[in-house]
């Protein structure tokens, strides 16, 4: 694949961030509004506008009102509200509710002073969003510390969701344990990919951005649909 067809990626990625949002929103309401589910809808619906934006700019150019929405959508807050969900599902309540505060503090606080960075406007890619336009270049300092705390919550805690099952599954051959110890694999995987195609974006090769999203999207999607599918069949079968 060229590279300007990697760069019409966004397009199939939002359509699949949407109707994957709608799955997990729909689960959240027939399961009384679970905080966790609650929270990964809202993550897939931030994943989905994010590479909406970056369809806009491809399709129709760049203007400073998307590609701030890209920047605050997708490289401040990344996977933080997945990680999010993570939290709610994994720790306690009153843990999970610290977190919470303390993110969406910190969250806010990057995403006014990225509203008021300048944009240097002599750089600025016709077709390609890239944060190195903002004038106020310390703004992008904010993202490392909010993807690390993705990275922890949502890629570690699918990792360590995955070998709990895992071991599980080698006492009782358990099959539900198998597909969790799966599906939180792809998970952890999905959620990698974003954030590697997000260093590649940083030194300028933003359509590796694009393919690590897709391919992200779509590993996470199966690895849901795998946590829940056996399950859904037992409770049906009861």
């Amino acid at each position: 694949m060229n590279q300007n067809a990697l760069h019409y990626l966004p397009i199939f990625t939002t359509l699949l961030s949407v109707v994957f949002a709608y799955v997990i929103l729909n689960r959240a309401k027939s399961r009384n509004n679970a905080p966790h589910l609650l929270w990964w809808g809202t993550g897939v619906i931030l994943y989905g506008l994010g590479t909406f934006t970056e369809s806009w700019i491809t399709l129709l150019g760049w203007n400073p009102v998307i590609f701030k929405t890209w920047y605050i959508a997708g490289a401040l807050f990344g996977g933080a509200p997945l990680a999010q969900g993570t939290i709610w599902f994994l720790l306690r309540p009153r843990t999970a509710k610290i977190l919470t505060i303390i993110f969406l503090v910190f969250a806010s606080v990057a995403t006014v002073f990225i509203i008021a960075s300048p944009i240097n406007y002599e750089i600025v890619e016709k077709h390609l969003p890239n944060g190195d336009v903002f004038v106020w270049q310390w703004v992008r300092l904010f993202s490392p510390f909010i993807n690390t705390y993705a990275l922890i919550f949502l890629v570690g805690g699918a990792i360590l969701s995955a070998y709990r099952f895992a071991r599980v599954f080698r006492k009782s051959e358990n099959l539900i344990a198998l597909d969790r110890f799966m599906g939180n694999v792809l998970i952890a995987i999905g959620a990698l990919l974003p954030g590697l195609g997000g260093i590649a974006s940083r030194m300028g090769e933003t359509q590796w951005l694009y393919l690590g999203e897709l391919i992200g999207i779509v590993l996470i999607w199966i690895g849901f649909h795998l946590n829940i599918r056996r399950r859904d069949q037992q409770q049906l079968q009861s």
